[in-house]
């Protein structure tokens, strides 16, 4: 699959796999700065814009180091990025640390995939199919 994307300057850096076995491709932050400590969060341009193909959305997430190494978090925990939507990415970190945490120029701040979005129709019903769960919820399976 070929996604177009529109380097709206000309420092931003095209996504790119870690790995052969990489879920996810790396987005950078164009320019860097601090993400201060304690429940403070910070927005970072990507200098990027994507052409999602229909029927297809980008999934962003947190990096996993930014997570358990900083306490670094993007803000809205999954971003979506709809098919329709042609301007930047930006992404917003938060930090849950007690440390201010610095994003370095450059830096990959979130990782993302495509994934497929099937339309779905609503059909109103007087009943729902059984399963052996039924209604439980909140715990319902075990802890």
């Amino acid at each position: 699959m070929q996604v177009k994307i529109k380097k709206l300057h000309p420092d931003a850096k095209v996504p790119t796999y870690g790995s052969a076995g990489a879920a996810c491709f790396d987005i950078c932050a164009l320019k860097g700065g601090a993400v201060p400590f304690c429940g403070r969060s910070a927005i970072f341009e990507t200098g990027l814009a994507f052409e999602v193909p229909e029927g297809y959305a980008l999934m962003a997430y947190n990096r996993s180091g930014h997570g358990i190494k900083h306490g670094v978090r993007l803000s809205n925990l999954v971003g979506i990025l709809d098919s329709d939507y042609r301007g930047q990415l930006l992404v917003r970190l938060h930090n849950d640390g007690p440390d201010t945490y610095q994003v370095q120029d450059g830096e990959r701040v979130i990782q993302a995939m495509i994934v497929p979005v099937p339309k779905v129709e609503f059909v109103v019903v007087d009943e729902l199919g059984e399963t052996e769960r039924g209604t439980g919820g909140l715990g319902s399976t075990g802890r």
